[in-house]
């Protein structure tokens, strides 16, 4: 069951570059940076209340949030929620017609478990699920 909404996934050109905008502007606690490699990204985390807000960067040309940037520019990426039992919610979306990019829940950053639904299927939001699974 989704309990609430995890983070905000924000595709970005250049991490360096933003760092001082969302910590020294806007004043969100850094939380850390780092590569996920299956995914092809690099992430950096800032706390924003109970939400979190995720700069990711394309470690690789072919990676997801390089073709997103090369099609729609920097910005809004994703909507992650926060899932108890990310197998069912996977399941009963995909019982439900939803297009599912992943089936079984992948690693993602902040050691969590992460499963993503078409943005065709969900309204032109990309939805990722995360658990701590």
């Amino acid at each position: 069951m989704i309990k609430k909404i995890d983070h905000i996934g924000i595709a970005v050109n250049n991490i360096s570059e933003q760092l001082v905008y969302y910590r020294d502007i806007l004043g969100l606690p850094f939380v850390g940076e780092e590569e996920v490699q299956n995914q092809q990204v690099k992430v950096a985390m800032f706390q924003a209340g109970e939400i979190r807000i995720e700069l990711l960067e394309a470690t690789s040309e072919t990676s997801p949030i390089a073709k997103f940037i090369a099609k729609k520019g920097e910005g809004i990426h994703h909507i992650a929620y926060h899932s108890d039992n990310i197998q069912n919610d996977l399941d009963n979306a995909k019982e439900q017609r939803i297009r599912l990019i992943n089936e079984t829940p992948q690693q993602g950053a902040d050691n969590k478990k992460i499963a993503f639904m078409h943005p065709k299927s969900t309204f032109g939001v990309l939805t990722e699920l995360c658990s701590e699974e």
